[in-house]
């Protein structure tokens, strides 16, 4: 007896990979987007132009939303390289610009991403931070770059408390050390100076 196939099934079947293939390219195209935003904003904010990186800001924060809600019905394109890059670049771009213009951080919760792409963004933040810090002291601006050294150790102290492990966030949470000492180096100079 000759075997028989559902060959509706597989016309479902091709169908649902058809549609995810397709799902897919768009989703990376607009994570991809998302990650250039997110780099377009910080060059922003290292350069004062904060107005500009504001509607960025904004920008930015529909575009990953749109991306997320996409990634809903696919729920394995969340899990792809492209995504968790993304969301690592916004969470860097919004906490950069957060501290620089309010001196304020936001939560996971506000930014709605994972725990570890915020954990992961946030250890990215200390070299956009120690860039900042180093060309406030070239232009004379002591306050600012004592305000990042005391943030940065904030954070590092916070992040100590965690268990990383062997993972991308223990590599970049030893990162964090690096920024901070070239910062320390930096304050250690001026206060031999009597700049602070």
């Amino acid at each position: 007896m000759p075997m028989i196939l559902n060959k509706a099934d597989f016309k479902k079947l091709h169908d649902e990979l058809e549609e995810a293939d397709s799902q897919r390219e768009h989703i990376i195209k607009e994570a991809r987007d998302v990650l250039k935003g997110s780099k377009t904003m910080i060059y922003s904010v290292q350069r004062n132009e904060l107005n500009h990186a504001g509607k960025l800001k904004e920008e930015l924060k529909k575009d990953l939303k749109k991306v997320v809600e996409k990634c809903r019905k696919f729920p394995d394109l969340y899990y792809s390289g492209s995504i968790k890059v993304a969301e690592q670049e916004f969470v860097e771009a919004l906490c950069f610009y957060e501290f620089v213009k309010n001196k304020s951080l936001p939560t996971v919760s506000d930014l709605g991403v994972t725990s570890e792409n915020y954990l992961l963004g946030l250890c990215d933040l200390s070299g956009e931070l120690t860039r900042k810090a180093i060309n406030a002291s070239i232009k004379e601006n002591y306050d600012e770059t004592l305000a990042i050294w005391e943030f940065l150790e904030t954070l590092y102290g916070e992040l100590m408390r965690f268990d990383f492990r062997n993972s991308e966030l223990r590599r970049k949470f030893d990162g964090i050390k690096y920024d901070l000492q070239k910062i320390e180096n930096v304050v250690l100079e001026l206060k031999l100076k009597n700049k602070v």
